[in-house]
């Protein structure tokens, strides 16, 4: 079973001056440690669960490409994008841009966003939730032929693109991997069955998991997909390093329904010593499910 660190907590020890070096070495002890997946929220506000607008918050992209340049193995990608911060057409080129500059480590994480208060505050437009579901679904298809061959118009409900030119293009072939976050059982499953390389579901309990596992399977028959194509991953389980071998047994649990990665965040005030204490004594029996 593979594993992944997701970085929501930007209110870390020295502040402001002191986040590059903590990121940074971070990224180092996730790149050297095993870790397979390294994440970031890509949220222009702090979310309020996690303590809202007063906390600091840094932009994604930025973000990961600054981690590329201090790890050499690690996939990197956002947990995930809210495809209304970006014009399709060149959240395409970002992405490209850091899977050059990561030599081929980008994965492209998208959902419909959510955050309505980040998009009030920041005068970004908050569409209802049909269009944007709609707006996702159009993404995709924008990304995938700016990933691919065709150079030519993409014409949408929402967007109308004269040229889908992507030069360079992605080290990765045939783009970077996509993953769609989300439980939603009538609209998000139904477009990671019909375009997604990777789900992320919440880790709400191993029955409740089991259940979108199988509708997910269900969208899989309807749109003539093979289910074991796409990676099936989870977010949200406990503390792994707080508890190992709780933990443990509860990802054996997880696994015997097909699960293949569980997305977790550092604890406590000191993300790099976590990473080092997740690395020594969680991945290498991680690795054995």
């Amino acid at each position: 079973m593979q594993i992944a660190v997701h970085l929501a907590n930007m209110t870390l020890p020295g502040g402001p001056p002191a986040l590059a070096r903590t990121l940074a070495d971070t990224a180092k002890a996730a790149d050297e440690g095993g870790v397979d997946t390294l994440t970031v929220m890509d949220h222009w506000f702090q979310m309020e669960q996690l303590g809202g607008p007063d906390l600091p918050m840094l932009e994604g992209y930025s973000l990961l490409t600054f981690l590329a340049a201090h790890t050499s193995r690690v996939q990197l990608g956002t947990l995930v994008t809210g495809i209304t911060y970006r014009h399709p057409g060149l959240l395409a080129k970002v992405v490209t841009t850091l899977d050059i500059l990561s030599q081929g480590r980008a994965m492209l994480g998208v959902g419909a966003a959510w955050y309505e208060r980040e998009h009030q505050g920041l005068g970004v437009p908050y569409p209802s939730t049909s269009e944007r579901f709609e707006r996702l679904e159009e993404t995709i298809k924008i990304c995938r032929q700016m990933f691919g061959d065709d150079e030519g118009p993409y014409e949408g409900t929402h967007y109308r693109l004269a040229e889908t030119l992507n030069n360079p293009q992605t080290i990765s072939r045939p783009g970077p991997p996509l993953m769609i976050g989300g439980s939603g059982e009538k609209k998000t499953l139904k477009l990671v069955a019909r375009y997604a390389d990777m789900c992320n579901l919440f880790a709400t309990g191993v029955d409740e998991v089991a259940h979108k596992i199988d509708v997910l399977k269900g969208h899989c028959e309807t749109e003539q997909r093979d289910p074991a194509t796409i990676k099936t991953t989870i977010i949200g389980a406990a503390d792994p390093v707080a508890d190992v071998d709780a933990f443990l047994g509860e990802m054996e649990r997880y696994a015997a329904l097909g699960v293949e990665q569980v997305f977790v965040g550092p604890a406590g005030s000191d993300p790099v010593e976590w990473t080092e204490k997740l690395a020594e004594t969680v991945i290498p029996r991680l690795r054995e499910i």
